[in-house]
């Protein structure tokens, strides 16, 4: 019986019943709901219609759908590495690494099939052209300006597919087994050259400071000889100066001085046991004894 009243009032009701259902569907298919990390690309009739933006949005039900659903999200392109030969000639190989995120959904999708594919393409032609500008020691030292320009340049590149590169990196630059070989010997000869180089230049050092040692020392030979003459030429003039004023008695007293000096030293040396003295010694120092006595 329940049954019956059941079904007698959905048939009398099934049009309510439908529009209701029919508004809604229309409601929950109008009202789209975009992640924060995602962007919606909206066709009307198989044509770009829209871009939906993370959030609440609404759209024509049944004319519209989502036919893309694209991320935002910064994503990396795996590690790829590339050969290339710089400008003189030496084969090496890159391995480089991009970071880019979609800005503009609606030229992604439309434009470009393979996006990841076509940016590692993109990067691996500019590498090989910009390395093939420098000398090997200008990759391996200015690293950062190549990867600038690289980035710029893919920026350039794939500025029409709405997408922006947020970073490039070259991580890693190989060289074959020869050229690390032949780097090797050539970096162990420029140091022996160096080594060789600050030998020399001790050994230079030290003959200079040798020739101004013996320069110094015979400076002060030279003064100390000087020093020698004057006062020897002092004391001669001083002994001038007694002979003119005292005569041949002043000559005299200095002769026999040397004798008594001389005989002093004689004396004193620790090899003589005896000592000879002569009659002029006797002489003399009668004589010294005199004249300091005339002199007294």
């Amino acid at each position: 019986m329940l049954e019956d009243q059941i079904v007698d009032l959905l048939s009398s009701n099934l049009l309510y019943i439908l529009l209701a259902a029919l508004v809604i569907i229309t409601v929950l298919r109008s009202v789209k709901i975009v992640p924060q990390s995602e962007q919606y690309v909206i066709e009307r009739f198989g044509r770009l219609h829209a871009v939906l933006k993370p959030g609440i949005n609404m759209i024509v039900p049944f004319l519209d759908r989502a036919a893309h659903r694209i991320s935002i999200l910064e994503r990396q392109l795996p590690t790829a590495g590339q050969d290339a030969i710089t400008k003189d000639n030496v084969l090496v190989r890159v391995d480089t690494s991009v970071f880019y995120r979609i800005t503009e959904p609606e030229k992604t999708v439309y434009r470009i099939r393979d996006v990841d594919a076509a940016i590692a393409t993109t990067v691996a032609g500019i590498v090989r052209a910009e390395i093939g500008k420098m000398d090997l020691d200008e990759v391996q030292s200015n690293r950062n300006e190549m990867i600038s320009t690289i980035k710029q340049l893919v920026e350039s590149a794939v500025d029409d597919w709405g997408i922006e590169v947020t970073r490039a990196e070259i991580l890693d630059v190989n060289l074959d087994q020869a050229t690390r070989d032949a780097m090797m010997q050539q970096l162990n000869a420029e140091r022996a050259r160096r080594a060789q180089v600050t030998e020399a230049e001790g050994a230079k050092r030290a003959v200079e400071l040798n020739a101004d040692a013996e320069l110094y020392a015979a400076e002060q030979i030279a003064k100390a000889r000087r020093i020698a003459a004057d006062a020897e030429a002092y004391a001669t003039s001083v002994v001038a100066k007694a002979i003119a004023e005292n005569g041949v008695e002043a000559a005299q007293y200095q002769v026999a001085l040397k004798q008594v000096e001389a005989l002093n030293a004689l004396g004193a040396s620790p090899s003589s046991s005896t000592i000879l003295v002569p009659a002029s010694a006797l002489e003399a120092f009668g004589d010294a004894f005199k004249m300091l006595k005339g002199k007294a």
